[in-house]
């Protein structure tokens, strides 16, 4: 019997090497045995048994598929006692069948493919429920470096994943000084590097700590009676890691009452929306988009209906459709380019810094905006997330190509005289040809239902200029443009 030492239990660059020896020295799997130092099988009385080296021709050299390699890895990490000899098993196919690990229908290839679902299952679930405990670090085991807060979980990976996983709780907890302990092995992060060590026991990890109690409130809080299921609870939770869940202990007690709070949940009555709130509820799909062969001439069918358009998928992330807002038969209809923040939340167009700009401006030029009809090009706020925050973003052309029939809807029913479009978006959407404003700006521009249409700047950017004195200049430019307009009605 030819018979290789492993360090340990995941040595898998000390098998490979073995692996390669027998396989050169023509070693059949029958033959091989692979022992870890000081593992149980480690000096067995099966050492010098087996067959001797097989009758086929050696080799000089051989090479694996990479498949072979990525699968035997993670095999490694499986706490199968028989994962080596299936390996090599594998190992010595390859010579006669170099496709073999294609087959998955072959019986070894399926039984380490297997593992290694085993194993990524056990990543997964390390990765899921580990839960630190605050401590100080002169109060722990291993835990070097200055004084200060420590987190420590204790963690039963069901198999040795623990390498394999570590680098993970680096990425997420990348300014915490963590340790993971396990009964084989142990990781540290200090906030620049990650160690491992050896094998700890759940008496050196601490059980609890302060926010143990909030832990639980939450998880308590959060759990929802009326979407219970119990089988696929436990089975995205294996028994076995509840032991070291602090949430554990409450779940027992949540199932129990699970059906009389989710009949008290039904009896109780509805509570009000949240005032605050109220204006931010989802579109409501049910009410609908107008047909495309449809035209109206109430505005105010036309505004519930912009509430139901799915046109383009900017509704999705708006509070709400904003339709435009002004008299039936207004002379002058001011296009913006979309709702910002303020008017998504509003409802209506204008009410932000630009609108108030736009207001001081149309007042200098002698326009009362209640004789204006204001609306944007597209209805909804396109924006992207920044913390707390909703950054504007410019529409594309197909979502305003999209939204230009709610806009000739608009047009359609005020039936102005000129048409304003502030900055290049609203300049496309009114004259359906891309043009560039500073070329265009204060001409008057004749449209197919015989009214005219004029270009100038949009009034947030007069507020993104930072030097003052071409922010007063640009602002001048803007009255003056208005003065133009209101002469052309």
């Amino acid at each position: 019997m030819a018979t290789a030492e492993l360090a340990h239990e995941t040595d898998f660059d000390g098998w490979r090497e073995a692996a390669r020896r027998f396989r050169l020295s023509g070693v059949e799997p029958a033959g091989a045995r692979f022992v870890v130092v000081g593992g149980e099988a480690s000096g067995s009385l099966f050492d010098g048994e087996g067959p001797g080296p097989s009758d086929l021709p050696r080799e000089s050299a051989f090479t694996v598929p990479k498949a072979f390699v990525d699968v035997a890895r993670e095999v490694m990490l499986h706490r199968s006692a028989d994962r080596f000899d299936l390996l090599y098993r594998i190992l010595w196919r390859l010579r006669d069948e170099p496709d073999l690990m294609k087959v998955t229908s072959d019986a070894d290839v399926a039984d380490a493919l297997e593992r290694v679902r085993n194993v990524s299952r056990a990543a997964h679930k390390m990765k899921a429920f580990v839960r630190f405990r605050l401590v100080q670090a002169p109060a722990v085991a291993g835990v070097g470096g200055e004084p200060g807060d420590v987190y420590v979980a204790w963690f039963e990976p069901a198999h040795r994943v623990l390498e394999k996983t570590a680098p993970f709780f680096v990425r997420r907890f990348a300014n915490m000084r963590w340790s993971i302990l396990t009964p084989e092995g142990s990781a540290f992060w200090d906030g620049e590097a990650l160690t491992t060590g050896p094998g700890a026991r759940p008496e050196d990890a601490p059980r609890d700590d302060e926010m143990e109690a909030f832990w639980k409130t939450y998880y308590a809080s959060t759990f929802n009676p009326a979407r219970l299921k119990t089988k696929t609870m436990q089975g995205e939770m294996p028994r076995r890691y509840w032991k070291n869940l602090p949430e554990a202990s409450l779940i027992p007690e949540l199932i129990a009452a699970s059906r009389d709070r989710t009949e008290t949940m039904v009896d109780r009555a509805p509570s009000a929306p949240n005032l605050k709130l109220a204006g931010a509820v989802a579109p409501d799909a049910r009410l609908g988009g107008l047909d495309d062969g449809r035209v109206t001439s109430d505005p105010t069918e036309l505004s519930q209906a912009i509430q139901g358009c799915r046109r383009c998928p900017l509704w999705r992330d708006a509070t709400q459709g904003v339709c435009g807002v002004g008299p039936v038969g207004a002379k002058l209809m001011i296009v913006g380019e979309q709702p910002g923040d303020q008017e998504d939340l509003a409802g209506l167009p204008f009410v932000g810094p630009a609108g108030q700009v736009l207001d001081a401006a149309l007042q200098e030029a002698g326009i009362d905006r209640s004789d204006v009809y204001v609306t944007n090009a597209v209805k909804h706020f396109k924006h992207e997330p920044r913390g707390q925050r909703r950054l504007h973003k410019t529409p594309n052309a197909g979502e305003v190509t999209a939204c230009r029939w709610w806009l000739d809807q608009e047009r359609a029913i005020v039936r102005p005289r000129l048409t304003l479009a502030l900055g290049a978006t609203a300049a496309f959407a009114v004259l359906n040809q891309k043009v560039a404003v500073t070329k265009t700006r204060g001409e008057p521009l004749p449209l197919p239902d015989g009214s005219r249409a004029m270009v100038t700047v949009h009034p947030s950017y007069l507020l993104r200029l930072p030097d003052e004195a071409a922010k007063a200049r640009e602002r001048a430019a803007f009255v003056r443009d208005l003065i133009r307009a209101r002469g052309l009605l």
